[in-house]
């Protein structure tokens, strides 16, 4: 087995390949993987209860939907038989099976982790999820850091590599060496762009704000098949970048040390008049279509009157109006969370 990194959608399965040869008396799977794959299973146990949650939240938006049980009932994130890695590298590692040279390159993109196989022979490319038939996972807000110059770069070395046939771990494969060029190229130029910006940005002494309302992909870009934003976002790419090379402050001098929320909220619902009046505005506001102010203001209504039914029964139709405008996975999921936390106390007994 070889892991192109340690997600548990990649990895999490290994338990019944090692309970298959168990079985049928054959030597248990030999796995290879990044040597940093060992030290993410161990964060993955310290933190199990958070990747729980974090991953609830994250496709809850779409779970009713489509019928998905992701997440639910577990008691381990990662189950506890998950092999690790037998044999590791930093770099690059070459080896043969049946017969076939096989080519493991490590590089960050998605994960710290993370490694494309290429076969030279055959002239097949094995990218993990490097390419996922949307637009990249550089962004995800609920994950640790993702490095978007450096999954470009990459995309870059793959393409020098003149692949025939690109297998992603999600999605479709490609055939061809010119469509498989051009996917890649597309990816990486995106990727570089969104760089370029946010560092400009940076050094022009821009805040985060004004970044993250600025930087832009072209609409049509984000209309190719493999380029969609309907699991990740540019947006949230942005934010990342800036984490990356700007650390968590977003430029705010009140939010680098700022008072809690429901403080906040109460003294902003006494100059208003009261909760009432803030989660009225908002309801204008979503009327309106100015959804993003609404949610700040059922928010701040929220957090001022915490277990009032009729300011929580409102934010929880605004956030599912919200999670019915998002296109991306990712914010349906956690707009979905939040109205799910106002019904329940709209609905408390």
């Amino acid at each position: 087995l070889v892991y192109t990194h340690g997600h548990a959608d990649h990895v999490g399965g290994s338990f019944a390949f090692a309970a298959d040869a168990t079985s049928n008396n054959h030597p248990k799977p030999h796995v290879i993987g990044h040597e940093n794959v060992n030290a993410r299973i161990d964060r993955y146990t310290q933190t199990s209860d958070w990747n729980i949650r974090i991953n609830q939240r994250q496709f809850g938006g779409i779970r009713s939907d489509m019928g998905l049980n992701i997440g639910e009932n577990l008691q381990r994130f990662l189950p506890r038989a998950t092999m690790r890695p037998d044999e590791t590298f930093r770099e690059s590692h070459i080896f043969k099976a049946g017969g076939t040279q096989i080519e493991l390159h490590h590089a960050r993109g998605e994960t710290d982790d993370h490694l494309w196989a290429w076969l030279p022979e055959k002239k097949w490319l094995f990218s993990g999820d490097f390419v996922i038939w949307n637009y990249p996972n550089a962004g995800n807000p609920q994950k640790v850091q993702r490095y978007a110059f450096e999954w470009a770069q990459a995309l870059r070395r793959m393409i020098e590599q003149g692949p025939e046939l690109l297998v992603p771990a999600h999605g479709l494969p490609i055939e061809g060496k010119a469509r498989i060029a051009t996917v890649l190229d597309d990816i990486a130029t995106s990727l570089e762009s969104l760089v370029t910006q946010v560092i400009e940005m940076m050094n022009s002494g821009e805040t985060l704000d004004t970044i993250i309302h600025t930087v832009r992909v072209p609409q049509y870009i984000l209309d190719k098949p493999y380029m969609r934003p309907l699991y990740d976002e540019p947006e949230f790419v942005v934010r990342n970048i800036w984490r990356l090379y700007g650390g968590w402050w977003d430029g705010a001098a009140s939010r680098l040390k700022p008072a809690p929320d429901a403080q906040v909220a109460t003294e902003l619902a006494k100059l208003s008049g009261g909760a009432e009046n803030l989660m009225a505005r908002a309801l204008e506001l979503m009327a309106g279509g100015d959804i993003r102010l609404a949610c700040h203001l059922a928010d701040f209504a929220g957090w001022a009157a915490p277990q009032d039914a009729a300011i929580h029964a409102n934010r929880a139709t605004i956030y599912e109006q919200r999670r019915k405008a998002e296109l991306s996975l990712m914010s349906k999921g956690i707009f979905k969370g939040a109205a799910r936390e106002s019904k329940a106390i709209a609905e408390k007994k």
